[in-house]
């Protein structure tokens, strides 16, 4: 990642704006995980690795014993804590730390997550702490959008999808034509070749599952704008004091777009790749 590294400010201020601005899961990712479970459902742990304010650490609660939701943001964290309270969840505990400072004495697990987050990370260093902290058998399990997806038909439908290409547009005018991330910039993206890093530490992948959603859901410019500023690429703190001046420019281009004030929006389909701790060769 050219010119970038991590700081604390990658994902400043957007952890109140994902449980609106995110869209969820395909239904029944969590059914497809139970299914992979090496045990029986209600059993074992899972460390939730880069869990942001616990999308997927809530989704999956029930299928464990005991679930770590760790993140290196203290936004994140608040929000993940103050949900669990809310909610009523126990048998969770959220940790703020980096990934690359595992395994921080939390114990073994019997699954790994990462919803969309391992390649922010030392890809190598996570993946040979995670791989010490996972019996042989055990589960490293990648979560995000389907990567191959085919573009969703949008024709015949009344109202329209959010103007994803004008809003990037809008963002760059404000924040430049490179890719932001905290105080660095990203000019290349993130980076993928995850195969290879995975194979180096001793992991066998197992398989890639694809959970279609096939859903339409509804979004309001409310909504969009959250989903705007829950990204790191255009995280609110980013724009300092001219945050007000691009929120106005943003809703007037999604006035333009749908002036009625909805939008419709294809689910994404849902990927897992799973990658299976190989026995000690001493076994």
């Amino acid at each position: 990642m050219d010119a970038w590294t991590w700081d604390l400010t990658l994902f400043a201020g957007t952890a109140e704006h994902y449980e609106r601005g995110r869209l969820p899961y395909a239904p029944g990712l969590d059914e497809v995980i139970a299914r992979l479970h090496p045990g029986h459902v209600g059993s074992g742990r899972l460390l939730d690795v880069g869990c942001g304010p616990g999308t997927l650490t809530f989704l999956l609660r029930h299928l464990f014993a005991e679930v770590v939701g760790l993140d290196p943001d203290p936004g994140m964290i608040h929000e993940a804590r103050r949900q669990a309270t809310e909610a009523g969840v126990t048998g969770v505990e959220f940790v703020q730390a980096r990934a690359e400072d595992l395994p921080l004495g939390l114990g073994t697990f019997t699954v790994a997550a990462f919803g969309q987050s391992f390649h922010w990370m030392d890809r190598h260093r996570v993946a040979n702490a995670v791989y010490g902290m996972l019996p042989a058998g055990g589960l490293f399990i990648q979560v995000s959008d389907r990567k191959d997806a085919p573009p969703p038909d949008t024709s015949g439908r009344a109202d329209p999808v959010p103007p994803y290409d004008r809003i990037n547009e809008l963002v760059r005018a404000h924040l430049g034509p490179v890719r932001r991330a905290g105080r660095g910039v990203l000019p290349n993206g993130t980076p993928d070749g995850e195969a290879a890093v995975m194979a180096q530490t001793g992991f066998e992948e197992s398989e890639r599952i694809v959970i279609p959603a096939g859903q339409i859901v509804l979004r309001t410019p409310d909504d969009v704008v959250s989903w705007v500023h829950s990204r790191s690429d255009s995280a609110p703190a980013l724009f300092g004091k001219d945050l007000d001046t691009f929120d106005g420019e943003l809703r007037a281009l999604l006035h333009d777009a749908a002036p009625d004030g909805r939008f419709a929006e294809p689910l994404p389909d849902s990927e897992i790749i799973l990658w299976r701790r190989s026995p000690d060769p001493s076994s």
